[in-house]
């Protein structure tokens, strides 16, 4: 699982191998994202069951805050390329002993019954719509 590469994404750049971004600005560093923005990194690895297992190795350490600790500056907090390299091999590191392929099944079917979730909130709010136009 630690066959992975961490570069700095530029737009014009496409990626052959199984790959995803991490936002590297603001409050949300460390967030994982299918598609990239314009301040984010890119992580390549060598298999798309590698990809999909950082993908959420990367979310759970975003929603744990641990890429909170290295946020530099005041304004428009960042993190380095180095310190995010840092925070997910240590994390590598500590969860190579557990069942990591246990939890990536669960965050899964969590983050399906979240966007199902939302979809419901949505189509709430358009029923709330709906009922006051007519």
């Amino acid at each position: 699982m630690s066959n992975f590469e961490i570069k700095t994404h530029r737009s014009e750049r496409t990626y052959t191998k199984p790959h995803f971004f991490i936002l590297n600005k603001g409050l949300n560093s460390g967030k994982p994202l299918d598609k990239p923005c314009p301040n984010c990194f890119v992580i390549t690895t060598t298999s798309e069951e590698t990809r999909e297992s950082l993908y959420y190795l990367c979310l759970s350490l975003k929603i744990g805050k641990y890429f909170s600790y290295y946020l530099k500056e005041s304004v428009i907090p960042f993190i380095g390329i180095s310190d995010a390299k840092k925070v997910i091999n240590e994390a590598l590191r500590n969860n190579q002993e557990q069942q990591w392929t246990i939890k990536v099944e669960k965050l899964k079917k969590i983050n399906a019954f979240e966007a199902n979730l939302q979809q419901q909130l949505k189509t709430i709010l358009q029923l709330k719509i709906a009922l006051l136009r007519s």
